[in-house]
């Protein structure tokens, strides 16, 4: 019976995840679609709330198809309290669970993942730090941008 279970889910469950990652990609171009200042300027307005809104609510529902329920204890610091949030050792596909419980902020990544079909264009939209790995400043300017959107007074989303 439980081999019987695992032969429908798992197909059912691919066909979900794949169907709410197109939803995401389709978000996620929408909002930086003829976007000003692209990756330079913070999302504003509409853009912000749809990535915020959008890719939080199908992040919740792509880990809960997986078979995950995530419950938050206590409360989320928001911009003014926490520019950045911190989150280790973030070496999973689990961080994004933190970013969608903590309404998608802008995370540092490395500039390859930009590139990355479909995902590219996700991650994109949550306008993150790139970090360049042939760079040999890529550290200092990493630190240098983390900065300036931390004092930036609310005007970039927290970065994590």
């Amino acid at each position: 019976q439980t081999l019987l279970q695992g032969i429908i889910l798992l197909p059912l469950r691919a066909i979900c995840i794949i169907f709410i990652l197109l939803l995401a990609w389709l978000s996620a171009s929408i909002a930086t679609c003829c976007q000003p200042g692209r990756g330079f300027l913070p999302l504003k307005g509409w853009r912000r709330r749809m990535i915020q809104t959008t890719l939080s609510g199908l992040t919740r529902t792509a880990y809960f198809v997986m078979g995950f329920q995530v419950k938050v204890k206590g409360k989320v610091a928001r911009l003014p309290e926490a520019p950045i949030f911190v989150a280790a050792p973030h070496s999973s596909f689990f961080d994004a669970i933190i970013c969608a419980l903590t309404g998608m902020p802008s995370i540092v990544s490395r500039a390859e993942n930009l590139s990355t079909p479909v995902f590219g264009t996700i991650l994109s939209s949550l306008q993150p730090v790139a970090v360049s790995r042939q760079d040999p400043d890529s550290r200092k300017n990493t630190v240098a941008e983390i900065t300036r959107r931390a004092l930036s007074r609310g005007q970039w989303p927290q970065v994590i």
